[in-house]
């Protein structure tokens, strides 16, 4: 009955029935997080720069489903614009990192030599270099904009994503079938992306899960700080910030905003793990 609401393909349905208990509820948090990136604004009931209410940390009401903050704006429409600053600068930037340091690590393998060295040189500057740290200087040193901040995040998580594609990729090139390709005069870009590259798609999509993670609570922290997204932006950890003086009387605009980053991130979390699960599962299967 479901699967004919929703119109999903039977690939797609299995999958999902296939996820244990865990990884359909972080799977319903993620889509729900998603879809709210996309309509949040439209779903709405106020502009997110509307002095709603003359009550300042207003609480839970019939009209202020999430209470007011410290202006008297409505803290769910808040929410919903931040969303899509929260989840879109950080999928953003977890792409840019996991694509980045993927397509490195393939022309780091298939080039070797040299390149190799000189790639995973500066791979290990930047993992031996506390990601807080260099993200606090770059945005101290040249500002906070939304183009710079995904940049940051995506240098800084890039180096990890770089490592465990290496691993990968080096494993690989070592497989029967990459060196008959070779021996049938096969170039570099075939190599790596026809015979590596598919081969390394679910270990990264479980990388890129952890890597949007880390850049939601990294740019959250920054933003608490006030170094991420500034006025008249918001996201969920701006809005933390802006409300800490409602905590001592316990205003829900400063819990709203943590809970939404909570379970987003664990969310996330749950089904990463469920699909690691599932393919460990599947690996023995295979196995035996």
């Amino acid at each position: 009955m479901i699967k004919k609401i929703l119109n999903l393909p039977s690939g797609l349905w299995r999958f999902c029935v296939s996820l244990p208990l865990a990884g359909k509820i972080g799977l319903v948090i993620s889509l729900f997080w998603l879809s709210m990136m996309v309509l949040g604004p439209y779903l709405a009931p106020y502009g997110m720069e509307d002095l709603a209410d003359n009550d300042i940390f207003g609480s839970l009401s019939s009209q202020f489903w999430l209470g007011t903050d410290y202006l008297g704006r409505d803290m769910l429409s808040r929410i919903l614009y931040g969303a899509q600053l929260t989840i879109g600068l950080a999928l953003t930037a977890a792409i840019c990192a996991s694509v980045g340091g993927t397509l490195l690590a393939l022309l780091a393998v298939v080039a070797g030599g040299t390149v190799d060295e000189i790639i995973s040189r500066i791979n290990d500057v930047l993992l031996v270099t506390p990601s807080k740290i260099f993200a606090l200087l770059i945005v101290a040193v040249f500002g906070s904009s939304l183009p710079l901040l995904i940049i940051t995040a995506a240098i800084t998580y890039m180096p990890g994503s770089y490592r465990i594609a290496r691993s990968m990729a080096v494993s690989l090139n070592a497989m029967e079938y990459v060196i008959v390709a070779r021996l049938r005069g096969e170039g570099n870009f075939y190599i790596a992306f026809r015979e590596l590259l598919p081969n390394m798609i679910h270990p990264m999509l479980a990388d890129f899960g952890l890597r949007f993670v880390y850049i939601v609570l990294t740019l959250s922290g920054l933003s608490f700080l006030g170094l991420g997204v500034q006025p008249p932006y918001a996201d969920w950890g701006a809005l933390v910030r802006e409300n800490m003086s409602g905590l001592f009387e316990g205003a829900p605009a400063v819990i709203v905003p943590a809970v939404a980053i909570a379970t987003l991130t664990i969310g996330v979390n749950l089904l990463i793990d469920s699909l690691s699960l599932r393919k460990r599962v599947a690996a023995k299967g295979v196995q035996a």
